[in-house]
Formats: structure tokens, C-alpha cells, sequence
């Protein structure tokens, strides 16, 4: 997947500090080696986010402090998007995954485990099969796909008994990823990722967990260390996407599988896969044609707080339009039946103007105060 890659100026040097920083030949992993050996978990995941890290670089969406633009990734792919929001470098992303790619193959050696994808079927009544023979529904990625994971009995029982109008297509990997069974994989990546540098995202950047912004950086570390034993609801990324209007989504090399979930859930949104440098044109004829905002050298003068969870907003009491807000501060709060979460301020500058009224119910992500840069807006 990296050799047309390599091809470009610069490459071969990215290439070089991922090897250095997870101990592996990521170029001759992803150039010459055999099927046999990539599947392995703990090579596969630090060559998917290299192969990712490296097109968004050539696509120059890397760390865009742009307000238009949302990232997310499935599974492993959140450290891709971790490195595209400027949170994470791509090395220590890369660094990340190698790790989260060896943690989890050990984790998978304790205990014999897989997965299954079951396509097509009522999605309740599929995810109510899976936890009927004891399994957890690990990935719900939408347009009727559920990854179903566990004990390989239970998989073999839910294969002789499908749901009603589910097809059941066992999965060739290492072990039930995104279950309980990965507890000893967040245990250590939990240790790895204590001491780890991270910033706060700067586009708005949504969690596999339920769809969430996530708006800091110690949030998202814990995020991706949980995200290991937490399923993938990849339905729910998508849902806020929609709720957000996005127009347009680019799916990062070697893409292909999440822009056709993307192409059944979100209808007459325009979309380009990344499978190669030859793709590179393309995706950047759709990001030409969006307003772009922060892009390259530009600072924008205001930027957005958006909210990290869907529910009803109310906004700090003390806090006017005109008054300073500093990085980090709590301007309101989104309360759900169940929880209550802060609004924080990723960035500091002037309170502007209100987005939001008290009493409103906003989605996961949507922009509620505005802060301009400065005293003067």
C-alpha cells in the first residue's frame, strides 16, 4: 500500500521516523512483504495510519485549524484523525498505533476470539441476536453493516442461527476487538499514553464512542485508550456528520470501505476515496471547492466552540457577549437525561457572539459561542 507513496518527495523520510519510533520496516511492510505477515494486528494498524497520515500531509489538511471541516476515524483510523486535527503528531500517531496494534495482539493470544459481520436485517433485532449467544455488537458502522464479536462458539452459534434476514460473514482478524476481551490491551496503552504529548483538536474532531466532539486533549487520550474494550459506533460519527451538514467527505488512503458506508448514509453528500497518489487531484478539486477557513498560513479571526454531546444547552450564568474567555474555560453545559457535560473553550479570545439559546437542543459538535481573536472583532 506505501510504494506509489514513496514515489513522492518527502515520503521516504516520514517512512523512516515511523520505523525508528514503533521498531518496525514500515517501508518494507508496506511494500514488499506478504499477506501473511501484515495481517498481523500489531504490524497492520501502524501501516494503516502511516499509509493515512502520509495522504493527508500531501493533501495539506494536516493540523487546518478550519471550522468547516469535521474529522473522524474508525477504529485504529482515530489516531489518523487524531494526527489530521493537529492533537497528535503523525509519528507519535504512528508510534500510538504500533502500539495499540501490539497491545492487542497479546490480548488477543490470552483467549481464543473473533468477529463477524452480520449484513443486512432490522438493526435492533440483529444487535438483540448478537447479545442473545453472549456477544457484544463491536462495530455498528451503518447502511446495514454490524461487526459481532466475542467467544468463537457464540460466533459459531449466531452463523447456524442468523437473524432474520442477516447474512452472517465470519472476519479474518486476531481476536474480538472493541470488547471486554481487550481490557488488558487499555491497561497498557493507559500507561504508554500517560506520559504522552497531546494538543487540543483544532477542527472539530468526533469520537467512535457516541458520535461526540471531542474538544481537549487529556479527553481524546482517554478516549483512545477506552476505544480498545468500547464499540465502534461509527453510525453514530456519521449521524452527527449529517446533523453538522457536512457536504463533502474524503476518505484517507487506503480508502475505499468508509466511503461506501458513507455513500448509503449520507445521500448527496459529495465524496472521494483516497486509494493512491492518483486520487490526490481529485480530492483536491472537492476541497477547492468548499469555502475553506484556516486553511495554509491564514489565522482565522474567530473560531467556534461546539458542543460535545447532543442534549439540551444552557449557558454559564456569569458569561456576556464582549467579556474574555480563556483557553480551557466552561461557557455552558449540555445536559442529557442521564449526564451532564461541560461546553469548554478550546481556544481563548472574546466571547462575540451567542449561537445558542439556553433551552436549545443542540447535536454532538454543533457550534454554540463564538470567540474572536483578540478584543477588537
Amino acid at each position: 500500500m506505501l510504494a506509489p507513496w514513496l514515489e513522492l518527495p518527502g515520503v521516504a523520510e516520514q517512512v523512516a521516523a515511523f520505523s525508528e519510533v514503533t521498531g518496525l520496516d514500515i517501508e518494507r511492510l508496506g511494500t514488499t512483504a506478504g499477506a501473511d505477515e501484515i495481517k498481523d494486528t500489531a504490524v497492520t494498524q501502524p501501516l494503516l495510519v502511516a499509509a493515512g497520515v502520509i495522504a493527508a500531509a500531501q493533501l495539506g489538511v494536516m493540523s487546518a485549524a478550519d471550522n468547516e471541516q469535521v474529522v473522524a476515524g474508525h477504529s485504529v483510523g482515530e489516531l489518523t484523525a487524531a494526527a489530521v486535527s493537529g492533537a497528535l503528531s503523525p509519528t507519535e500517531a504512528v508510534a500510538f498505533a504500533g502500539r495499540r496494534g501490539a497491545e492487542m495482539a497479546a490480548a488477543c493470544a490470552l483467549t481464543p476470539t473473533g468477529m463477524s459481520a452480520l449484513l443486512g436485517g432490522d438493526p435492533a433485532e440483529v444487535v438483540a441476536a448478537i447479545e442473545a449467544v453472549g456477544l457484544t455488537p463491536a462495530n455498528r458502522n451503518g447502511a446495514g453493516q454490524i461487526v459481532a464479536a466475542g467467544a468463537l462458539d457464540a460466533l459459531e452459534k449466531l452463523a447456524a442461527e442468523p437473524p432474520a434476514g442477516a447474512r452472517v460473514r465470519p472476519l479474518a482478524v486476531a481476536g474480538a476487538f472493541h470488547t471486554h476481551f481487550m481490557s488488558p490491551a487499555a491497561e497498557g496503552l493507559g500507561e504508554y499514553a500517560a506520559s504522552l504529548p497531546v494538543a487540543d483538536p483544532r477542527p472539530i474532531l468526533l469520537s467512535n464512542a457516541d458520535g461526540a466532539a471531542v474538544v481537549t486533549g487529556p479527553d481524546l487520550i482517554a478516549r483512545l485508550v477506552r476505544q480498545v474494550t468500547l464499540p465502534v459506533r461509527w453510525d453514530l460519527c456519521l449521524r452527527t456528520c449529517a446533523d453538522l451538514g457536512v457536504t463533502a467527505v474524503i476518505e484517507l488512503a487506503p480508502g475505499g470501505v468508509l466511503a461506501g458506508i458513507a455513500k448509503r448514509e449520507l445521500p448527496g453528500v459529495d465524496i472521494v476515496a483516497v486509494k493512491s497518489p492518483a486520487d490526490l487531484d481529485k480530492a483536491r478539486e472537492l476541497i477547492a471547492s468548499r469555502p475553506q477557513h484556516g486553511q495554509g498560513e491564514h489565522t482565522p479571526e474567530f473560531r467556534v466552540v461546539v458542543t460535545p454531546a447532543k442534549g439540551v444547552f444552557t449557558r454559564a450564568e456569569t458569561l456576556d457577549e464582549g467579556q474574555p474567555v480563556t483557553r480551557g474555560a466552561r461557557i455552558g453545559t449540555v445536559r442529557t437525561n442521564r449526564e451532564e457535560h461541560p461546553v469548554i473553550a478550546a481556544d481563548g479570545g472574546v466571547l462575540a457572539e451567542w449561537l445558542r439559546n439556553d433551552g436549545d437542543i443542540v447535536a454532538a459538535g454543533l457550534p454554540v459561542a463564538r470567540l474572536a481573536n483578540g478584543t477588537d472583532y
